[in-house]
């Protein structure tokens, strides 16, 4: 297994079992964006299931991988041009390289975990807020959850002073959904208090944890029957542990909540490497 760095939120109360610098989210800032979008749905500055301007595919589906999008991360070029640290492609280029024009299935009639789609929703937030992403996570859910630390890196100086183990050379605008870095304790505080907290009305945090299955077990994972929410990672069936994982050129982190005794537990795990079985394991409470 390798080195783990941990922070834990048990009842609401931040539990750091030491101390670490920031670190880069990955895929986290998925669960960060989703929750964006829906404080503007919340007021009503976007719909769910609404097609999204005049495309065949909702936000919905967009949020939960269903919209028919491939991934960008299936593209051997992709990583050779991360490898060789080239400067990011521009989206048009990126789009094209991937065909995104061309939907692998229609809408909601299959589930495809795909970058590109939170892309467009990255796209479709600013777009709406007439405001960059990094103003809109800030103002519609960081500041709100009491995030202070955490930010959106946008080029490679925002990863000084960031832990990225044999990624030392990445530039963020690979991430093109957005890439958020910060300490582990406010990762784990951010989904404690999206879950439990005023930030979204009951409907939607219920959509927003409610699993669609995905597929069979995922071999070297913890996970029986994956399941996916809008930005959240889940097990299908029990609507827990919750949460995300992710991973980029030389770490993974692994953010999940699940009950324990009478309270719940949040656990923030960040280690160098690419075993995110191991780190969510650790995440879950499997040992």
């Amino acid at each position: 297994m390798p080195d783990l760095m941990r922070a834990i939120v048990e009842r609401g109360v931040v539990r750091v079992t030491e101390e670490t610098p920031p670190v880069p989210w990955w895929s986290f800032t998925k669960t960060v964006i989703a929750a964006a979008a829906l404080v503007l749905v919340r007021d009503g500055a976007l719909t769910l299931d609404e097609p999204v301007r005049g495309k065949p595919f909702t936000l919905r589906q967009l949020l939960q991988h269903t919209a028919g999008f491939g991934d960008y991360g299936e593209l051997a070029d992709y990583h050779a041009a991360v490898a060789r640290g080239d400067n990011p492609w521009p989206v048009d280029d990126l789009l094209s390289r991937c065909r995104a024009d061309e939907l692998r299935y229609a809408p909601g009639a299959g589930w495809r975990y795909s970058n590109i789609g939170y892309l467009l929703v990255r796209g479709i937030i600013e777009q709406t807020a007439g405001t960059p992403l990094s103003n809109v996570l800030r103002q519609a859910v960081l500041d709100p959850l009491g995030i202070r630390l955490a930010q959106l890196a946008h080029a490679q100086a925002d990863l000084g002073a960031v832990a990225m183990g044999s990624g030392t050379s990445y530039n963020p605008g690979w991430v093109y959904h957005g890439l958020l870095v910060g300490p582990l304790h406010e990762a784990a505080l951010l989904l404690d208090r999206l879950i439990d907290g005023p930030l979204l009305p009951a409907n939607l945090l219920r959509d927003m944890t409610t699993a669609r299955p995905v597929g069979p077990a995922i071999p070297g994972r913890p996970w029986r029957k994956p399941g996916y929410g809008l930005g959240i990672m889940l097990e299908a069936e029990q609507g827990q542990p919750l949460g995300h994982t992710g991973a980029g050129p030389g770490s993974t982190i692994a953010v999940y909540r699940r009950t324990a005794g009478d309270g719940t537990i949040v656990t923030a795990v960040f280690a160098f490497g690419d075993d995110q079985g191991a780190v969510e394991r650790s995440a879950i409470g499997i040992v």
